[in-house]
């Protein structure tokens, strides 16, 4: 299960951030999640709340901002919408991909006391 790796990086960046600025609690977190990012929301609930025992993050309210997956086709030049990484263009059907957003994991806002 990488969701447990992915929030116990997570925490590594909001502990970091947090001593940074002099903050003592984090009340909201909102994550994008790209489309094609092979991260389960369900599972990084339950990572995230196991990681957030005991820190500055205990008892946090995650967000989720889905972000769809859009690539640039090589073969007809434009940004397309992708729902599957073998998927085909649907204005061509080519296959020549170069990603654009979609396939990562962001940390966009963090609320603080």
């Amino acid at each position: 299960m990488h969701e447990m790796s992915l929030c116990q990086n997570i925490m590594q960046i909001l502990e970091k951030e947090c001593e940074k600025h002099d903050v003592k609690q984090i009340t909201d977190l909102w994550l994008e999640i790209g489309a094609l990012s092979c991260v389960e929301k369900s599972s990084l609930e339950f990572c995230f709340d196991i990681s957030c025992r005991n820190t500055i993050a205990e008892g946090c309210q995650l967000h989720f901002i889905d972000v769809p997956a859009q690539a640039w086709c090589w073969d007809c030049h434009k940004i397309v919408e992708l729902t599957a990484m073998q998927e085909t263009c649907p204005h061509c059907g080519g296959s020549h991909f170069q990603m654009q957003q979609g396939n990562d994991l962001r940390i966009k806002e963090i609320a603080v006391k």
